[in-house]
């Protein structure tokens, strides 16, 4: 399982959060002491928030769901990226658009127009003047930067993973409204309770950002492979099964298609057998009565002679 280990997040300041005047109460539980008017995060709180967060996300893609990462802040864009694509999970580094989740059948419309004017060999751009030709362009490339994320995404994710839940306050509200679980950094300005799986971190560090969510992609690509190699291993099984079946059935066809002739002649022999036997126990009756005759002439004839 992918590890966030203490040493690794006291390297890369996940420990500094902001300056006292600017914390949010909530935030009170995570908060290990003040130094120097800046708050310091408590890391062990970091810690078991991202090893939960790690095990919704393993049972998350164990099911087959799907996740959206969303970070758009400067800091956080090319790291987004990069880790959504090793992850193979879809992602939104542009801005944020109003109504991405709750008004999703309208994004997948313009995600559709999107692949009409991507598509090669379109008439769409036939007997059109230059200016129309250069107007749809624009229209592409706008939708491409907007959309390139999600542009496969065919229905809501099972679940969003947030680099700064303060930052991308209306993608987590959009997210609590249609109850999709949400898993973010937050650091001490934010309130971890508007959040399914807090993380208590700096979320400005570039390096705090790269170390906690590289171990979320990895976990979900673990996950993933757990699940493949799973399903692999019911498969086998299930063929060894069939096949033992398939091999029993078999065996039963080849008794039961035993040659007709066979069966008969076993049948007439059996019957011959049986008829010998019975003739050597019950002798025919007119063969009995005719010694019997026999036997009283004979003695008829010596009494005579007498």
């Amino acid at each position: 399982m992918p590890e966030v280990k203490f040493e690794d997040l006291l390297g890369t300041g996940a420990h500094f959060g902001h300056v006292t005047r600017k914390w949010n109460p909530n935030f009170k539980s995570h908060i290990l002491l003040e130094k120097n008017g800046v708050h310091i995060i408590n890391l062990e709180s970091t810690i078991e928030g991202f090893n939960k967060a790690a095990d919704f996300v393993k049972e998350i893609i164990s099911k087959n769901g799907e996740i959206l990462f969303v970070g758009t802040k400067k800091q956080a864009q090319d790291i987004v990226q990069q880790e959504a694509d090793k992850c193979s999970m879809f992602y939104i580094v542009e801005r944020w658009l109003g109504g991405t989740l709750t008004n999703f059948s309208t994004i997948k419309k313009s995600i559709k127009r999107l692949k009409i004017l991507e598509k090669e060999g379109s008439n769409l751009y036939e007997n059109l003047t230059k200016k129309e030709t250069q107007m749809l362009n624009r229209e592409r490339v706008k939708l491409a930067d907007q959309h390139r994320g999600i542009k496969d995404m065919r229905r809501l994710p099972d679940a969003v993973i947030v680099v700064d839940a303060q930052y991308e306050d209306t993608a987590v509200r959009e997210a609590k409204r249609l109850y999709i679980p949400i898993i973010a950094i937050v650091d001490s300005n934010t309130d971890p309770n508007k959040v399914d799986y807090p993380i208590p971190a700096n979320d400005d560090s570039i390096r705090t950002i790269q170390l906690i969510i590289s171990a979320l992609a990895d976990a979900i690509n673990e996950a993933r492979g757990t699940a493949a190699e799973k399903n692999k291993k019911n498969s086998d099984k299930k063929i060894d099964t069939d096949a033992n079946e398939q091999s029993v059935k078999e065996s039963e066809l080849k008794v039961e298609s035993v040659p007709e002739e066979i069966a008969v002649e076993d049948v007439e022999e059996d019957t011959a057998k049986n008829t010998e036997e019975n003739s050597e126990e019950n002798p025919d009756p007119a063969e009995t009565l005719d010694a019997q005759e026999s036997e009283d002439v004979s003695k008829d004839s010596i009494q005579e002679g007498e």
